[in-house]
């Protein structure tokens, strides 16, 4: 065996021969996804003294490498690797379903502005566990476009990898087999039509199960910077003056809309239509509605109209309306509304309206079609 230097000289070249090397395999990519939380920072390693490692934004692409329980483990567009939980990624899909509800959002109508006291997140889906891509601040305007109610139940992110195999029970695995010649009877089985035996249909049942589950109403609401998101409605104060919402009577304020302004000691004041809702979750966005008008003689907000024990639905739209008086057609400031009656039957009403003088111009059965039925199944109806 040589000495020396010879001897290292010999041990590299043997190295170089067999193909030594410290560089690792690169891992297989399991799946794509992409950052669903506005931040999120990766985990090293899964272990609590582990240093932190990159922060991701909202909509990064990443690569899954590896999966552990919730965990996934996925490398970044930079090459840094590490953890984060499942749920926070977002598949091709939702991203695409993302950016399309924000171009749906862009053709909606405004309800009304509104800010918070306190941060609130924006999520995906209207799920207190979904991915949250935005937090508003306090002073911070968004637009609020409509409401849903929804069952608290667990988010459940659609999967981005297929489930690990379960092993087979241990009784199951220690069960041995039956003698030759033996075999055991198979399981009685239920008759076809127990569903309609015991009384319940299957929609019955489902309805039941959701009932007695807590709710949330959601409001969808477009940011600033164009994108759309879910958020709880009731933190949500909206940007209506406090002396007209001193008159809210604790109820909540679901939208709001400027119908007309004056001029009273060199301020501008503004009329206002708006409504609201009563404490609870409704599957109906507003109990009453009411037109508000400021007397310049007594400088102070005064209701003209108001219509209580309501079941309102959005949008409320506000537009001229044509009026017949004294044998013509005048073009008025009007208002529509959606209510459902006793009958079940939705109406369409509209209101023509000047100063104090309100009228009921027109009453038509309404079905949403076009644009109005695109929203309407947003709002989960």
């Amino acid at each position: 065996m040589p000495a020396g230097p010879n001897r290292f000289i010999l041990l590299a070249a043997l190295c170089v021969a067999v193909g030594c090397s410290t560089r690792q395999p690169r891992e297989v990519v399991l799946a794509e996804a992409y950052v669903g939380p506005s931040s999120v920072r990766l985990r090293r390693e899964l272990t609590s003294t582990a240093p932190d490692g990159a922060v991701l934004r909202h909509g990064e692409k990443v690569q899954i490498i590896g999966r552990r329980r919730v965990f996934v483990r996925v490398r970044t567009a930079s090459g840094e690797t590490g953890w984060i939980l499942m749920r926070h990624l977002l598949a091709r899909e939702q991203m695409e379903q993302l950016d399309r509800l924000a171009e749906r959002a862009s053709r909606m109508p405004s309800h009304g502005q509104a800010t918070v006291y306190a941060p609130l997140n924006v999520h995906t889906e209207p799920n207190r566990q979904a991915p949250a891509f935005h937090q508003i601040q306090e002073g911070e305007i968004v637009d609020v476009l409509l409401q849903r109610v929804e069952p608290r139940v667990p988010y459940r992110n659609p999967a981005l990898l297929p489930p690990p195999a379960k092993p087979a029970p241990l009784a199951a695995r220690r069960r041995k087999a039956p003698p030759p010649g033996l075999s055991l009877p198979p399981s009685p089985k239920p008759p076809d039509n127990w569903l309609e035996l015991s009384g319940w249909t299957s929609e019955r049942l489902a309805q039941r199960v959701v009932r007695s589950l807590p709710t949330d109403t959601w409001a969808l609401v477009r940011l600033k910077n164009g994108r759309a998101g879910w958020v709880l409605a009731r933190p949500l104060r909206m940007e209506i003056p406090d002396e007209v919402a001193q008159y809210s009577e604790g109820h909540r304020i679901t939208s709001y809309f400027s119908v007309g302004k004056v001029i009273d000691r060199g301020e501008t004041k503004h009329n206002w239509l708006w409504t609201t809702i009563g404490p609870g979750n409704h599957p109906y966005d507003f109990d009453s509605f009411r037109y508000f008008v400021w007397n310049t003689r007594r400088h102070r907000y005064e209701t003209a109209y108001v219509e209580r024990k309501l079941k309102g639905y959005f949008p409320v739209r506000v537009q001229p309306v044509e009026v017949q008086l004294g044998g013509r057609r005048q073009t008025w400031p009007g208002f529509s509304v959606i209510v459902e009656e006793a009958d079940g039957q939705r109406y369409r009403k509209t209101y023509a309206y000047q100063v104090y003088l309100v009228r009921l111009v027109s009453k038509e059965p309404w079905q949403p079609v076009g644009e109005e039925a695109e929203w309407w199944a947003l709002a989960g109806r």
